[in-house]
């Protein structure tokens, strides 16, 4: 034992996080116990207090010895079995049998539905000789404040209990049992902690019992072989350690039961959708509970993407956000999910998170804490757009609040300034004119526009309706290729993303010369082949949402496309890549994503292309039963599914779950979605004023617009140029080498810009239209002509 009572290694090996294929998620349905909890490899993993958002730990285990020959750690040594307490409750029956043979560790883990705990009834079973022949201890690995290192804990003494407590800032933990812990030891993970005690002979020598500031981990053995643990959380030690003693005031029994009851409750409320799927109902009822699960309870209407941190176990604290965070995009996809199943209060909390958290320009952060802060700083425009179509879905249910209508005009002012080209599209990678970004642009602005109209802005309406027409009817212009370099054999499809299209480039150039870089690939193999090379399966989004009808010949030409390139056939069913050559995914030999490796298969695209499939007549019911069956034990749907020949050592199992993010909110949304639609039958996403205005009256747009940050070199002489500016302004232009000028004001719609339209018949083919700007306000000219060349 060292000769020192201050425990050694500061700060500790670096921290990790756990894996991210969470077998189980849970706590209370109600909105007083605001403690989360995950499970992975039979173990609880990250649990998450005050808010959804905040980790406070790695994990919470076992270890087991004999103290003469072995020492084993739960989630490595085992294996387990994962049961619902109830099949409409997120409480859960583990059972863990050693792989050795020698015992059984049975847990029922829930949340205190009336306090800040976490509870973990455990009762351990010999095999083997008697309990009495084994020793147990609790190890806590405190992750507070979403950060691995700049943890402190003690060992302390109070009342009748022992407690582990650890802290960081404001957030303090402590852990005791309805059992007595005969010693307690805390040190620095990696070097003084328990495992690194027990591990060397089999006994417990340390006995530190405060570390300070690193990456610390916590021990204790327990006096019993059938106990209750808590883990319990607070402002500080006090907090904490009264709400352990809250807890265990109660009978476990009453409290599992008023846990059980909550969600029972609010399922009940719920659409029935037992006979749509093909398992009972049991992914219905997971489903819901994982998209309600996944809301907050301070900052209500905020959805979390995850419960994980993709590839935890390879993540350090830099990556403090994982997936739980919120992205607009996934936030909304909720929305409709919930709108499905029938839950009507939570679509109406998102709209009011998103009011809050807008930004004052009208966007929105790539993603975020709950709070509002921004986590990554990129600009995603459909997640501007997203909000708009949950506006106008809320309105068309009497459901619209007036304080909602300024948040949608200014979302809808940011998308005609900034679109409809977009930073990133929806795989937060690359940048240009993405097809699926375009379909829900389009939607947006005609919700918006829709809106507006009914509140008597009718200037600001007719240019939401003319930029939307104008986008929709370049979205092949812009997107779709004929140059045959993927397959000769379908030379036609849409692309996944246009970084330019054709008439920003020089008289002469093509698209395909246009080259688009591929992220998350080793810089061994990192590529940029040719824009027109690379598809996805976003142009759906076109028929989905009524923009294209499914028998439109683009779609048709398309689908072959990403069918050969993307889709994957697994014992349960297809499922399809993000985009070909895509790297965002384990590697090779199965090891994890760490900014490079293979994309794996998503089952959320199958969930979308069951969706198309059924608006073009197809059979729904093979989508539902594949995404069934991409669910794990616990009925949690991954973000991606693995792909290729089984590495069983490594967990990965063709056609289930990768190290990525599980359960993926999105991809449940999904499912649920899927239900409805077979249920009602009707395209759950189709919004039926887009259809009739774009599929049945087919309304077409002779315009085309020129901005700074979309400027165009040429255009036909059949179009109406539309010039635009963010400032006022006077466009001072000629078509014939400034022989003869012309001014004119470009005016403001009601909005924060400015335009003027050259109507067409103006410009004739071979004409050069060349212009420049003075601002008067400014007293300032532009400095700088532009050209644009009329065909």
């Amino acid at each position: 034992m060292p000769d020192s009572k201050i425990p050694f290694g500061k700060p500790g090996l670096p921290p990790n996080w756990s894996p991210a294929s969470k077998q189980g998620i849970g706590t209370a349905r109600n909105d007083i116990s605001r403690v989360w909890f995950t499970i992975a490899n039979g173990i609880v993993t990250e649990v998450f207090y005050p808010t959804i958002d905040t980790a406070n730990i790695k994990d919470l285990q076992l270890l087991i010895t004999d103290g003469k020959s072995f020492i084993d750690e739960e989630k490595r040594d085992t294996v387990s079995k994962i049961e619902y307490l109830d099949p409409k409750a997120f409480g859960y029956r583990i059972t863990n049998t050693a792989k050795n043979g020698r015992y059984r560790i049975i847990k029922r883990i829930i949340t205190d539905p009336s306090g800040q705990s976490l509870l973990i009834k455990t009762s351990f079973q010999a095999i083997k000789g008697s309990p009495s022949d084994y020793q147990l201890f609790v190890l806590l690995s405190p992750h507070v404040k979403n950060k691995g290192y700049e943890n402190s804990g003690r060992c302390i003494h109070y009342g009748d209990k022992e407690y582990l407590v650890a802290w960081r800032e404001d957030i303090t933990l402590a852990c005791t049992a309805d059992a007595p812990f005969k010693n307690m030891s805390c040190g620095y993970a990696g070097y003084s902690d328990g495992w690194q005690d027990l591990k060397d002979n089999l006994k417990m020598d340390w006995r530190f019992h405060k570390v300070d500031y690193g990456h610390i981990a916590m021990i204790a053995e327990i006096d019993s072989y059938d106990f209750t643990l808590v883990l319990s959380f607070g402002r500080n030690d006090v907090e904490a350690i009264v709400e352990t003693s809250k807890t265990l005031k109660r009978d476990y029994e009453s409290i599992e039961a008023e846990y059980i009851k909550g969600w029972q409750e609010y399922l009940a409320r719920l659409k029935d959708f037992t006979r749509e799927g093909f398992d009972g109902g049991r992914l219905f009822y997971v489903s819901a509970m994982v998209l309600k699960a996944h809301e907050d309870k301070t900052y209500k209407g905020g959805v979390i993407a995850s419960l994980s941190v993709p590839w935890g176990e390879a993540k350090s604290d830099l990556d403090a956000g994982g997936y739980h965070l919120v992205w607009p995009r996934d936030l909304v996809k909720a929305a409709f999910g919930f709108m499905a199943m029938g839950d009507m209060d939570a679509p109406l909390n998102i709209m009011e998170y998103l009011r809050r958290t807008q930004k004052p320009d009208g966007s929105w952060p790539q993603n975020m804490w709950l709070d509002g802060r921004p986590y990554w700083h990129g600009v995603q425009l459909d997640e501007v757009a997203f909000p708009l179509l949950l506006a106008r879905r809320l309105n068309s249910m009497g459901m619209f609040k007036e304080t909602f209508y300024p948040m949608v005009k200014k979302a809808a002012t940011y998308l005609v300034k900034h679109g409809p080209i977009t930073e990133q599209e929806r795989w937060e990678e690359n940048s240009g004119f993405s097809p699926s970004t375009l379909a829900i642009e389009i939607v947006g602005l005609i919700s918006a526009a829709h809106l507006a109209k009914e509140r008597g802005e009718l200037a600001e309406a007719q240019y939401f309706f003319e930029i939307a027409d104008y986008w929709q009817t370049k979205i092949e212009e812009w997107t779709f290729t004929d140059c045959g370099c993927i397959s000769p054999e379908h030379p036609e499809h849409y692309q996944r993303i246009a970084s330019i299209a054709s008439e920003a480039l020089d008289m002469g150039g093509t698209a395909c010369q246009v080259f688009l870089p591929i992220k998350n690939l080793p810089s061994e193999v990192m590529t940029a082949p040719s824009q027109c090379a690379v598809v996805d399966g976003g142009f759906l989004e076109l028929v989905r949402y009524g923009i294209r009808d499914p028998k439109d010949p683009h779609i048709l030409k398309t689908l072959p496309v990403i069918d050969k390139l993307l889709k994957v056939e697994t014992p349960f069913g297809p499922v399809w890549n993000r985009y070909n050559n895509d790297g965002y995914g384990e590697k090779e030999d199965g090891s994890p994503f760490d900014g490079a490796g293979i994309g794996r298969a998503w089952p959320l695209l199958t969930g979308e292309r069951g969706m198309y499939e059924f608006i073009a007549n197809g059979d729904i019911d093979p989508f539902l039963k594949a995404m069934e069956a991409f669910a794990n034990e616990g009925g949690m749907i991954p973000e991606q599914v693995w792909d290729t020949e089984d590495i069983p050592e490594k967990g990965l199992f063709e056609g289930k779950g990768t190290g990525a993010a599980t359960p993926l909110v999105w991809a449940h949304a999904e499912y649920i979605k899927l239900l409805t639609s077979k249920r009602d039958c009707r395209g759950c996403d189709i919004v039926h004023e887009i259809h009739k205005r774009y599929v049945v009256k087919k309304a077409k747009s002779s315009l085309t617009a020129w901005k700074k940050n979309k400027p165009i070199k040429r255009m036909k002489a059949s179009d109406t140029l539309r010039i635009i500016t963010f400032a006022p302004a006077i466009l001072h232009w000629s078509k014939n080498n400034w022989e003869t000028v012309q001014d004119d004001r470009l005016l403001p719609p009601g909005i924060d810009l400015f335009y003027i339209d050259i109507p067409r018949g103006t410009l004739k083919s071979g004409d050069v239209f060349v212009f420049t700007f003075y601002y008067p306000i400014e007293d300032a000219w532009e400095g700088q002509d532009y050209r644009i060349e009329v065909e």
